[in-house]
């Protein structure tokens, strides 16, 4: 089969080779899935550079949220087991984690559906506690992780303002459903919160950037709001002034969504439902801006390094360069 393989750490670009490898043999209680779409996600490109909680050995395959295909014909959602990732024909996977996919989504949707949405449910309902009726800021809100969130939070009822980059990604912002888009481009992010809010600030921060954007959040955080901090995208981890939340009486929240596989998979289960159902009534519908075939994933995995995509980019392998499945 075909598969990209890394065999030293560095940019996606430089490090991703697509090569012919023997298809993976499964071991006790794992499944070996045809992959249908895999999604790219920010820790791909972190797998690469080796900067990522987990380093498998080399040479492995990157890409750890797909939608594949068990040998009964079963559409699935599951998240590889590296070092044999979904950038590649076959992929291995848990048989325990594995989940049904939505019927409502096709491959790349279904493939996007997982880490971008059960982080953002998580992160909003579980950890935040959000509430219908409140203001909801999600920094970085065109990307993967951030449109999960957004599409969550009006489902939830929230008003959501999202911050982007640009104009191009201010308007993917409203299309996802913001009833407010600060560009930090060219707006002052600060300014923008507070006259949307009358002051009054963000009652819950999604933040998967880190940085300034956490920085921004601690400035604009309302009366007994709730910053989450989901990831660092930026490249900076920020250092919170415990006593600036103290006086503000905020809470900081932090959310690996990774340790509840171990810590409590009914949960997981649990989160797929509602996400499912979701999806069934067009509640949420993952936003995939790019279907790129096996020979683009590379390419793709840099872009989404680079910070220069909107939405998701799911890898098709049985896609053709012209476009044609």
């Amino acid at each position: 089969m075909q598969a990209w393989q890394v065999h030293e750490n560095g940019e996606p670009s430089e490090v991703m080779r697509l090569e012919d490898v023997e298809t993976p043999t499964p071991g006790d209680g794992q499944v070996l899935l045809k992959v249908r779409a895999a999604n790219i996600n920010f820790p791909d490109a972190l797998l690469c550079r080796g900067h990522y909680q987990v380093r498998p050995p080399l040479p492995f395959t990157p890409g750890v949220e797909i939608c594949g295909e068990t040998e009964d014909g079963r559409r699935v959602l599951a998240n590889p087991a590296l070092p044999y990732g979904g950038f590649a024909e076959y992929a291995v996977a848990d048989a325990a984690a594995v989940l049904p996919a939505p019927d409502a989504l096709d491959d790349a949707e279904a493939a996007a559906l997982h880490i971008g949405y059960q982080t953002g449910w998580f992160g909003l309902h579980r950890r935040a506690g959000l509430e219908a009726g409140e203001t909801l800021l999600v920094h970085a809100a065109a990307g993967g992780v951030g449109s999960a969130a957004v599409q969550l939070g009006k489902a939830a009822g929230a008003r959501v303002i999202g911050v982007v980059g640009g104009a191009d990604k201010a308007a993917v912002a409203r299309e996802l459903g913001c009833d407010v888009v600060v560009d930090r481009r060219s707006e002052d992010v600060i300014g923008a919160v507070k006259e949307a809010t009358g002051g009054r600030g963000a009652d819950v921060i999604y933040d998967p950037v880190g940085g300034e954007a956490y920085a921004q959040s601690a400035k604009v955080v309302a009366f007994e709001g709730r910053i989450v901090v989901v990831g660092f995208a930026s490249g900076s981890i920020p250092s919170p002034a415990l006593n600036h939340a103290l006086v503000k009486n905020y809470s900081i929240l932090g959310l690996h969504w990774g340790l509840y596989n171990t810590k409590n998979p009914k949960l997981i289960q649990h989160c797929h439902e509602q996400l499912t159902e979701l999806a069934a009534r067009g509640a949420i519908k993952p936003l995939v801006s790019e279907r790129v075939p096996l020979g683009g994933a590379a390419a793709a995995v840099q872009r989404v390094a680079d910070g220069v995509t909107t939405g998701r980019v799911a890898v098709i392998p049985g896609l053709t360069e012209g476009g044609a499945a």
